[in-house]
């Protein structure tokens, strides 16, 4: 199983200087890759602190492959809906030049109904929108034999164009789609390189949405040992434990790293640990010099074995 590391990317920590730390740090120790997240606003007046100061996860990449060399950058996800199929198409594919070919493109539907309301976009029909969107997206990165494309669709209709340049990975950046819906996770075994959990997935019974990929890519005449299958691991560390019950990458260290083999075992090929989602680490309390110190720790400790 690969190990990856999300960058700082919610709450006082997220600064581009302690970004850049993070992911050279990754990259020396030999992690597979690093990653963001989009949340274009939140509800005013709302309780839930979980992504507060949160950039844009894919001007993010850019800066942080500047910075980088080796180690692969991904987003997990990118709202579809809030894009248009060029601009997106544009976006990736330039990044994916800027980055010499390390973009991991994962897309999602999006949740929260003030930014479909502030962007002016409907909620209603995602999933159709979504599986429309992904074609015109390749149409637009793969093209015909003279470099033009057209898409002509339900809710998106592209005119005979030519974009360039297309991406530098080809015939694309790999496509990872999120969701936890059945629909959403057959449409990840039919549609792309595979699949990617949210934060609130649970990691003890992770597999379960595992199969139903790889089922929905064999009925589709996939193969899906080609899949692959990324697990944002919204790591806590906490140096006595857990406390009660212990929730799978809760706890010290120790027990989170001991965790790892119980989520390949269920089919997951990537891991990749994030701390953003720690209220001690990202909450409107925390210290970011405090925060960097864990982060650091746990660079060290979660580090791949380079003889595995």
């Amino acid at each position: 199983m690969l190990i990856g590391f999300a960058v700082p990317v919610s709450g006082a920590w997220a600064t581009p200087t302690r970004q850049v730390e993070v992911a050279r740090r990754a990259e020396d120790l030999g992690y597979h890759s690093l990653w963001t997240l989009q949340r274009v606003l939140n509800p005013a007046n709302s309780d839930d602190r979980t992504y507060r100061n949160v950039p844009d996860p894919l001007v993010t990449l850019a800066y942080l492959a500047a910075h980088t060399a080796r180690v692969r950058l991904g987003v997990a996800v990118l709202n579809l809906p809030f894009y248009a199929p060029p601009m997106l198409a544009k976006q990736a594919a330039t990044l994916d030049h800027v980055s010499g070919g390390r973009l991991d493109l994962g897309l999602g539907l999006g949740w929260m109904p003030e930014e479909f309301a502030a962007l002016g976009v409907p909620m209603e029909r995602r999933g159709a929108r979504a599986e429309e969107f992904l074609a015109a997206l390749r149409a637009l990165w793969n093209g015909g034999d003279d470099g033009a494309s057209e898409f002509h669709g339900e809710f998106y209709d592209i005119p005979p164009v030519v974009q360039e340049p297309r991406p530098l990975q080809s015939p694309e950046p790999p496509v990872l789609l999120g969701g936890t819906s059945e629909p959403a996770l057959r449409r990840a075994g039919r549609l792309a390189a595979g699949w990617v959990s949210s934060s609130r997935a649970d990691l003890t019974t992770i597999g379960r949405s595992v199969r139903i990929v790889r089922d929905a890519a064999e009925e589709a005449g996939r193969d899906p040992s080609a899949l692959r299958f990324v697990c944002r691991g919204a790591v806590q560390v906490r140096p006595g434990g857990s406390g009660g019950p212990r929730r799978p990458l809760t706890g010290t260290l120790e027990q989170v790293r001991a965790d790892f083999g119980a989520l390949a075992e269920q089919g997951i090929t990537e891991l990749f640990v994030d701390l953003n989602f720690d209220p001690e680490i990202t909450g409107p309390d925390a210290d970011p010099r405090e925060s960097m110190r864990r982060a650091r720790a746990a660079l060290d400790a979660f580090a791949p074995d380079p003889s595995a």
